[in-house]
């Protein structure tokens, strides 16, 4: 069994499962698993789509650099990061510094129709063409993810079981 002595920080798009691996991950590596979109909405007493709508996109980065800052202080966890918190550069720098980033990836298509099944918390993908939205994205932030992650994990056709086995394995 591995052991976590710092924050393991899974990022990637909207819809690759970042949520769901990590809270098996975590379960598995017997260590607190944080959701930082959902401690934001608890802390803020208030969806996301409601905070962006309030606070625009800048407050809502806001809120989550102090949460991705503040979760990362633990010795040890599993931390899913909303897709966008590549985008603010001091994300990068704290994750790089106080942990191992995985780059958790699948392709648009697969993105899209899960967008599409499930996308009431997902403000900036509430739109018309969710498949031009998810390239669009997809095109602006997989360099940073790609840049940023020191492990890079396909998350499509692989059960979940199968994902955390190979993060696990590949943790060294």
């Amino acid at each position: 069994m591995k052991t976590l002595y710092k924050p393991l920080f899974l990022i990637g798009p909207a819809g690759v499962g970042k949520s769901t691996i990590g809270k098996r991950l975590a379960a598995k590596l017997q260590c607190p698993f944080y959701d930082l979109d959902r401690i934001i909405e608890e802390r803020a007493g208030a969806g996301i789509a409601h905070i962006f709508d309030i606070e625009g996109e800048p407050g809502f980065r806001k809120r989550e650099h102090a949460m991705l800052a503040q979760c990362s202080e633990e010795p040890a966890g599993v931390i899913a990061t909303g897709a966008g918190a590549v985008l603010t550069e001091a994300n990068g720098e704290l994750m790089k510094t106080r942990g191992k980033v995985v780059y958790l990836y699948a392709p648009q298509a697969v993105l899209t129709a899960r967008i599409e099944r499930n996308n009431h918390h997902r403000p900036l993908l509430q739109v018309e063409d969710v498949s031009s939205a998810v390239a669009n994205m997809l095109s602006k932030r997989t360099p940073l993810y790609q840049a940023l992650a020191s492990i890079h994990i396909d998350a499509h056709d692989k059960s979940i079981i199968q994902i955390v086995g190979e993060i696990c394995a590949l943790l060294g």
